[in-house]
């Protein structure tokens, strides 16, 4: 299973389990405003079980059928709308699913209350008492609001990163913490010229394309889009992310094979195809919380400025993917296992001086074996 498809499947998840959570508790609550004082008290046959199997079954569909159009719908096919347009179509949407939701609700219980089929003139009138009764109404304007603020959240966790957000959540880098970490810095050849040629507009919208498309290779490599910096993307993964099946190499073929699919949708829009380089090293970073009206996690330590440095020796060498040997050394497997390390080939470049700094690093470049 592709990691993305295992990311989106865990987003299912977590609204199947937050929306019972709801139904639950809207149940709960609508007992106690029913046995409260300001109450007229409860009707004949009233059954709390009844009230929560039926809240409880609603929120399940709900969760089946509208968590489902979310997630791998509307997030994938909508992603270029405003929020507030797929909120509001969402929300909409689902007072649509809820108004379905309770008649199929009362074609399931009517008959049975009424101890007759459906068709029966009194089940009928039952039928239509359990569809207008102002319940359904509440719960559809209350679901709209739930589904509103699930779909949010889902933008929120998208313009944050998959992972960012809920880390963002927790807590988890309130303070400062040292990790160990792959990155990879990669930015587009030629962008120069490419910006003067197509314009400013039209450039905006050839990057947004081309970072939209290297998207899914990405998150199928389980990287992490650490930033955007002009034609530049920088990845990053944790140590046992990136090394298992080679995870960080492995992402520059995906991506530079998907490109190499879309090639005639580049040509026919811009007249050209983009080609892209990028370097790889490894190393101790701190990732902690800054900002405050802007808030993001960010990583920092000499490892980014060596793979930026390391990024900017492809144009000297001309390759397009360098790595440092620091960084290959942690890929290899253990003598005797076969692996996929044999998908490619590393030819050493020699040992460059870092810029600024009275030290040298082995870089190496790498090819793939395997016909992209």
């Amino acid at each position: 299973m592709k990691t993305n498809t295992r990311y989106k499947l865990n987003q299912l998840a977590v609204i199947f389990t937050a929306w019972l959570l709801i139904g639950f508790f809207l149940s709960v609550y609508d007992h106690l405003v029913l046995v409260s004082e300001n109450s007229l008290g409860l009707v004949e046959g009233y059954s709390f079980v009844k009230i929560l199997v039926r809240n409880m079954f609603g929120a399940f569909i709900g969760a089946l059928i509208g968590g489902s159009i979310l997630v791998f719908y509307v997030n994938e096919k909508f992603q270029e709308k405003p929020y507030a347009y797929t909120i509001l179509v969402v929300s909409v949407s689902f007072v649509l699913i809820i108004a379905f939701i309770t008649l199929l609700l009362g074609v399931l219980i009517v008959p049975g209350q009424t101890g007759k089929p459906l068709s029966d003139p009194a089940s009928l009138a039952a039928f239509k008492n359990f569809v207008t009764d102002s319940h359904p109404i509440k719960n559809g304007l209350a679901w709209a609001f739930v589904v509103a603020v699930t779909q949010l959240f889902l933008q929120v966790n998208s313009k944050f990163g998959q992972r960012n957000f809920w880390n963002i959540i927790r807590g988890k880098y309130n303070t400062p913490k040292e990790e160990q970490r792959i990155f990879m810095s990669m930015d587009i050849d030629s962008s120069t010229s490419i910006a003067e040629k197509l314009g400013d507009e039209t450039y905006h919208s050839f990057l947004k394309d081309f970072f939209s498309d290297i998207t899914q290779p990405i998150l199928n490599n389980k990287g992490n889009i650490y930033q955007y910096v002009g034609d530049e993307v920088i990845v990053s993964w944790t140590y046992e992310e990136g090394i298992e099946a080679l995870h960080c190499i492995q992402c520059f073929f995906d991506i530079k094979l998907h490109i190499q699919n879309k090639r005639e949708k580049y040509l026919k829009k811009y007249g050209l195809e983009p080609t892209f380089k990028a370097g790889m090293h490894c190393g101790k970073v701190v990732a902690g919380e800054i900002g405050i009206i802007k808030r993001d996690i960010t990583y920092s330590g000499d490892v980014l400025n060596t793979v930026s440095w390391i990024q900017g020796m492809c144009k000297n060498f001309k390759k397009e993917l360098i790595a440092s040997a620091d960084l290959l050394k942690e890929l290899r497997l253990p003598a005797g296992k076969v692996g996929i390390i044999g998908k490619y080939i590393e030819k050493p470049l020699g040992r460059i001086e870092l810029r600024g700094k009275n030290q040298k690093m082995l870089l190496k470049a790498l090819e793939s074996l395997t016909r992209e």
